[in-house]
C-alpha cells in the first residue's frame, strides 16, 4: 500500500541547496563555454574523482537536519512527521558524491531523484512536495507560477551555518507576497503608505488572501498538532517578521487566527532593519520576497527569496 503523506511535511531540496557545490557548478559552467563537446565528460570525471570527499553544508542543510530530527516524535504505525527528498539534475552516476555526503553527515534522507539534466520541477507532485528549496531561479519561478507548492531560491550560506542548533526548528517568514498574497503590497507600492494603512485598518476583520506560503504554513500547523507537547512548548517555532506596523497589524493576526495557524512570535517593524531581529531569533531559514531585506539578512541567517508570479505587477519596474 502506498505511503500516505497527507499529514507529513515533505521538503524537496536541490543538491546545490543542501550542500556547497559551487566548485563543481563553476567547473561545469566554465567548460560548457570553453569546451562544450566535452563538458559533461569533464564534469563526470571530476565528480568521480572527488566522490570520497564529503561536501560542506549548504544553505538548506541546517533546516533539513532540524526538521528530520522531529521524526523522533513519530508514533508507531504512523507516517513520518517529515520527509526530505534530494532532487538533483545530476545523473545517478555523478550523484554518488551527494549520496555519500548524506551518509557522511548522517542525514536521514532516504528518497532521491536524479534527472541527468532534466528539470526536477516535473517530479515535485510525484513526491508530494510541500516546500521546494533550490538555487535555480528558473526552477523556483516555474514552481511559484504553477502554484503547486511553496518555493524559494536560497542565498549563499552565512558564516557559522554548521553550528546551528538542531533541537528546535525555527522558521521566519515575511508576510505580504509570502504568507499572504501580494494585493496589499501592490496597494502600498502603487498608492502609498497612507492608503495602505487605511485599507488594512478598514478591513482588519476581513482575512487576507493566501500567498505562496499559506498552504505550507498550514501544513506546519498540522505537523505541530502531531507533536506530543502543547503548542506553546513545541520544538517548531515560527516567527512572522514584517515591515508592517500599526494600524496594519491587526489584519495579519486575525487572518492567522482565521486559518487556525499558531505563530509564536510576530515582529511588526515599521521600517526597522529585519536582519537585527532575525539575528536575535536565529531561524534555520528566513523567507522574504524582497532583496532589500534578504541581502543583509543572508549574512547572518540562512535565507531564501520567494519569487513573485510572472504575471504580478510587482515584477514590473516602477
Amino acid at each position: 500500500m502506498p505511503l500516505d503523506l497527507s499529514d507529513t511535511l515533505v521538503v524537496g531540496i536541490s543538491a546545490t541547496a543542501l550542500f556547497d557545490l559551487k566548485e563543481s557548478d563553476a567547473l561545469f559552467q566554465e567548460t560548457s563555454k570553453s569546451d562544450p563537446d566535452n563538458a559533461i565528460e569533464i564534469y563526470r570525471n571530476y565528480m568521480m574523482e572527488t566522490e570520497e570527499i564529503p561536501l560542506n553544508h549548504g544553505t538548506g542543510f541546517p533546516l533539513v537536519n532540524a526538521l528530520l530530527n522531529l521524526n523522533q516524535y513519530q508514533k508507531e504505525n504512523e507516517p513520518p512527521l517529515v520527509e526530505v527528498v534530494i532532487m538533483s539534475k545530476n545523473s545517478p552516476d555523478t550523484g554518488i558524491r551527494i549520496l555519500k555526503s548524506i551518509r557522511h553527515h548522517k542525514v536521514a534522507i532516504t528518497r532521491s531523484a536524479f534527472t541527468a539534466g532534466e528539470s526536477v520541477v516535473d517530479y515535485l507532485e510525484a513526491f508530494d512536495v510541500d516546500l521546494f528549496l533550490t538555487t535555480s531561479i528558473t526552477d523556483a519561478q516555474r514552481v511559484i507560477d504553477s502554484r503547486f507548492c511553496a518555493a524559494a531560491v536560497v542565498k549563499n550560506p552565512p558564516e557559522g551555518i554548521s553550528n546551528m542548533p538542531d533541537n528546535q526548528v525555527r522558521l521566519a517568514f515575511d508576510g505580504d507576497a509570502v504568507i499572504f498574497d501580494d494585493s496589499s503590497e501592490i496597494v502600498y507600492k502603487t498608492m502609498g503608505l497612507s492608503e495602505f494603512h487605511k485599507q488594512e485598518d478598514d478591513n482588519h476583520d476581513i482575512p487576507l488572501a493566501e500567498g505562496p506560503y499559506a498552504t505550507f504554513l498550514k501544513k506546519l500547523s498540522r505537523l505541530q498538532d502531531r507533536l506530543p507537547m502543547r503548542i506553546e512548548y513545541s520544538p517548531v517555532r515560527i516567527a512572522l517578521v514584517t515591515a508592517r506596523n500599526s494600524p496594519a497589524e491587526l489584519r495579519v493576526i486575525k487572518t492567522l487566527r482565521h486559518w487556525g495557524v499558531y505563530v509564536d512570535e510576530a515582529f511588526f517593524l515599521g521600517g526597522v532593519e529585519k536582519s537585527k531581529v532575525l539575528k536575535a531569533f536565529k531561524p534555520h531559514i528566513f523567507f522574504d520576497d524582497q532583496e532589500i531585506h534578504l541581502e543583509p539578512a543572508a549574512k547572518s541567517v540562512p535565507s531564501g527569496r520567494v519569487p513573485y508570479t510572472s504575471e504580478s505587477v510587482l515584477n514590473t519596474p516602477s
